[in-house]
């Protein structure tokens, strides 16, 4: 019976180990439910091209963050022609590098990049036996590990302003990708052994997003639920079957970057244009009175040609001259703005950026109670923040990094990283007691995890960095615009 029991013990030791073990492996977005977060210990402060690079693989650009599993990195890309480029699917051996095997996935659509997107911004998804991808230009496609093909769903063509930056998301078997676009935005769930959609669930009050999901499972039970920053709110619909469970109001109207999450409270920063600052949002009109004002000819229409005409009397009808904003108002494209486009713009104007702290739950409208907190100073366009040993870290297009009590919403600190000269578009991570953040430019900065935190080691890559970079232990992996690094001590 010792023995028996001896056997039993080392099986169950072993079953958690590979458990524990893929579960720290980064295998979506921002690592385990994008969070940002890893246990990874010992990893490397001071690094460079030419220092503790204990591999670099080249390849083709891309703006996708790569995921892991114990065996493999997947990356998508795309080749660097201008206008007739390839897009591609990448396997590579974690342990060297070294790239094992790459398939062209043909475009189907032409999609619209504004711009610093990229054809192949969406990261990938993986279950640590099969890999899922997406790009906007084709759609769904998943392998195995070893880069053999199991399924595929053409999907689009798609709407989004900026072109599609939200990435595939995978929980209890079910692949999900929101599709949040100025006409038809939808949520879509497929099962991933299969291929096949399992639900679809029309959000007709969505325009264009780019933010990646985060999963939440309440402590008193219940669904699963799909958290999903949208334009305009937060909204929670259940893993089940799509629908939506409670939401609330408040968002920025352009949302890219992911949750930030604990027990009962998310955070999320949001910004649409800089007219959005609270305060200084720019005063409408409906849309009678903007016809009388903007519509010669009389059609009840307003056109871009008569925009590029007209004179502007004001702030507003600077924000509808085509330099300006008229093109992202214009839902269909068609280079007309008719009641329904008025009323997004209206609203999209109103909206207010900054930083929030939601409590999590509810039913239907949870407006007037689920708010604790909101930060109404500029935040980032991009980045996400980081929840990391109980400090909520930020950083701004402005490379200025500010620290809260995640409780209350005060800053604990606030200041310019050294070096950080650049904009940001990956997000910051945290691990081993420390928080890296990477800049375009691809100055990376370490700092001390703490409230009052404290630059560490600056580090310069000498190329553009738009991936967030992964945490493992003993190693740091960041991809740049032409290679993959893997920096170890």
């Amino acid at each position: 019976m010792r023995t028996l029991g001896l056997a039993i013990t080392i099986l169950c030791v072993a079953v958690l180990g590979i458990g524990l073990q893929a579960a720290e492996n980064w295998s979506r977005f921002r690592g385990p439910n994008g969070t940002g977060v890893s246990s990874a210990t010992n990893l490397p402060v001071e690094f460079g091209p030419e220092k503790s690079v204990k591999w670099k693989t080249a390849l083709p650009p891309g703006h996708s963050s790569p995921v892991f599993t114990n065996t493999h990195i997947f990356l998508t890309a795309h080749s660097p022609e201008k206008d007739n480029y390839k897009l591609f699917v990448l396997g590579l051996d974690r342990k060297t590098g070294k790239e094992l095997w790459r398939r062209v996935i043909e475009r189907r659509n032409k999609g619209r990049l504004e711009l610093v997107n990229g054809p192949a911004s969406p990261s990938p998804v993986t279950d640590g036996t099969n890999v899922y991808f997406f790009f906007q230009e084709y759609g769904l496609i998943s392998y195995t590990a070893d880069g053999k093909e199991r399924w595929r769903m053409p999907l689009g063509p798609f709407t989004m302003f900026y072109g599609f930056g939200a990435s595939p998301i995978l929980e209890d078997g079910l692949l999900i990708l929101p599709v949040d676009q100025d006409l038809t935005a939808y949520l879509l769930a497929v099962d991933a052994r299969t291929g096949r959609e399992r639900w679809r669930v029309p959000r007709p009050h969505v325009i264009s997003g780019y933010s990646t999901p985060t999963i939440w499972r309440p402590k008193s039970g219940g669904p699963a639920q799909i958290l999903i920053p949208e334009s305009f709110q937060l909204t929670a619909y259940s893993l089940e079957n799509g629908k939506q469970l409670w939401y609330v109001r408040g968002l920025a109207c352009e949302m890219k970057s992911v949750a930030s999450i604990d027990d009962d409270t998310l955070y999320i920063n949001g910004w649409g244009f800089g007219q959005n600052q609270a305060g200084t949002q720019i005063p409408t009109v409906d849309f009678k009175t903007g016809l009388t004002r903007l519509d010669p000819n009389k059609d009840g229409l307003i056109s871009r040609e008569e925009m590029i005409a007209h004179t502007p009397a004001d702030r507003m009808e600077r924000m509808l001259k085509p330099e300006a904003g008229f093109d992202a108002f214009d839902g269909n494209r068609d280079g007309l703005l008719d009641a329904k486009d008025w009323e997004i713009f209206r609203a999209m104007l109103a909206a207010e950026n900054g930083l929030m702290a939601i409590k999590l739950g509810g039913s239907g409208d949870m407006t007037a109670t689920a708010l604790k907190w909101k930060y109404l100073r500029p935040v980032p366009q991009v980045p996400s923040t980081v929840l990391y040993q109980g400090v909520l870290y930020m950083v701004n297009d402005s490379g200025i990094l500010i620290s809260f009590d995640p409780a209350t919403g005060n800053v604990i600190k606030q200041g310019r990283l050294k070096g950080a000269i650049d904009k940001y578009f990956a997000s910051p991570i945290g691990a081993d007691g420390k928080i890296w953040l990477v800049s375009q430019d691809g100055t990376v900065s370490v700092i001390s995890a703490k409230g009052d935190w404290e630059a560490l080691q600056v580090n310069t890559l000498d190329d553009e960095v738009f991936a967030t970079p992964v945490p493992a232990d003993g190693e740091l992996f960041i991809r740049t615009r032409s290679a993959l690094y893997n920096f170890a001590k």
